[in-house]
């Protein structure tokens, strides 16, 4: 066959199917081009994330500390032991974090756990959560109801072990009884709001909790964050679930 007849067959060819190279090629650029595209995106939401994280957490943890130490005060002259209760929590993809809260219980409060875990409020799920928990201290039981106990995790929000919003961070114990279900839970980043704790907080089972967290995690946005940390805000006023 001569190089006539080869150009006549790959026209004819061109013209019935087009030109396979050149149709792959302006596949693959326009997959990458969506690609990249969305990286971009997706990266650029973790940016503004990561940045509102840091703004938020260092205005607050200046802002709030006339409060911190009269919070610190209160707790010291009620028995005299330590100030934070530090405790490991279980943060992204498992790995364990120091996770510090203003102690609002009594200084053997671990060791009476046991005594009272047939008296959680939570009958379904993994979590212990106890109304008029006698462990709690007067002064535990208002900065628990205002979340005020919580506010030392600002500083792990500054460090990046947590986010403003995101699932709870639960303790080893929890996870160790975790269904496959339940640790997605896990793939992000824990918070200091989340959108259960909004929702009811305490008084929501646990099933619900991570039903919702896993809601999040599907439909999380710069956007959701925002409205969940407006909400939160009168979720604590009114101390909805908090004890």
């Amino acid at each position: 066959m001569d190089t006539q007849n080869r150009i006549e067959i790959m026209e004819e060819l061109y013209q019935r199917y087009g030109n396979p190279g050149i149709s792959g090629f302006k596949n693959r650029l326009r997959y990458f081009r969506k690609k990249y595209a969305w990286l971009a995106v997706l990266n650029g939401a973790k940016f503004i994330k990561r940045l509102m994280d840091i703004s938020v957490s260092a205005s607050m943890l200046l802002l709030l500390s006339p409060l911190f130490l009269v919070v610190a005060f209160a707790i010291k002259i009620t028995d005299g032991g330590p100030v934070i209760y530090m405790k490991k929590r279980v943060g992204r993809y498992g790995k364990e974090i120091l996770f510090p809260k203003f102690r609002s219980m009594r200084v053997d409060a671990d060791k009476l756990k046991s005594d009272l875990s047939q008296q959680s409020h939570h009958k379904e799920g993994v979590t212990f959560k106890m109304k008029n928990d006698p462990r709690v201290t007067w002064i535990g039981r208002i900065i628990r109801k205002l979340s005020i106990d919580e506010l030392p995790q600002l500083w792990i929000v500054l460090k990046g072990d947590m986010s403003l919003v995101g699932p709870r961070p639960p303790i080893p114990d929890e996870v160790s009884k975790y269904t496959l279900s339940d640790r997605r839970r896990l793939d992000v980043k824990p918070g200091l709001t989340s959108i259960w704790a909004i929702s009811g907080r305490a008084d929501i089972p646990f099933p619900k909790q991570v039903e919702l967290d896993v809601q999040y995690i599907e439909s999380q946005s710069v956007l959701n964050d925002i409205m969940i940390l407006l909400k939160t805000i009168p979720a604590v006023l009114f101390a909805r679930g908090a004890y």
